[in-house]
């Protein structure tokens, strides 16, 4: 009797301090890094190189500590423009948003619309529509008129 009173005591005290106990759980997200990064460091950008672009240096995550990386020059890509890579902060932290090469604006297109309303006698009318010619909404903002 005193053994099965003595394992049942142990049983109640083992099931209050499960019922007590705290489960802490630290989830290491990839990719993002809970510390900002530093300010940018002023960088001299060199003179214009022919079919070349300036990536200009950043911040870079190393293990545990930010490193710089000093800005370097990229073979350009006919018809695409650079984007460069920026720190963006999301979920709590920052998260490094990679560079990537977006196909170029075709202004051309715009331009050659233009001269076609001049051609044909839309110059000079005050209608309220820039001479003749009428934006579509939401194309200004894009830069398309």
């Amino acid at each position: 009797m005193r053994r099965s009173a003595f394992l049942l005591a142990f049983v109640a005290a083992a099931a209050s301090m499960a019922a007590s106990a705290q489960v802490s759980v630290n989830i290491n997200v990839p990719g993002l890094i809970t510390i900002a990064p530093p300010a940018p460091r002023y960088e001299v950008v060199p003179a214009p190189r022919a079919g070349f672009v300036w990536v200009p240096g950043n911040w870079q995550w190393q293990q545990n500590a930010y490193g710089w990386r000093a800005g370097y020059w990229e073979r350009a890509r006919p018809d695409y423009v650079y984007a460069p890579g920026n720190w963006v902060r999301a979920d709590g932290g920052w998260r490094w948003s990679e560079p990537n090469w977006r196909r170029a604006e075709r202004r051309a297109y715009r331009e050659d619309r233009r001269d076609r309303y001049e051609r044909h006698g839309h110059r000079g009318r005050d209608d309220g529509h820039h001479g003749g010619y009428h934006c579509p909404p939401g194309q200004a903002k894009k830069g398309n008129c």
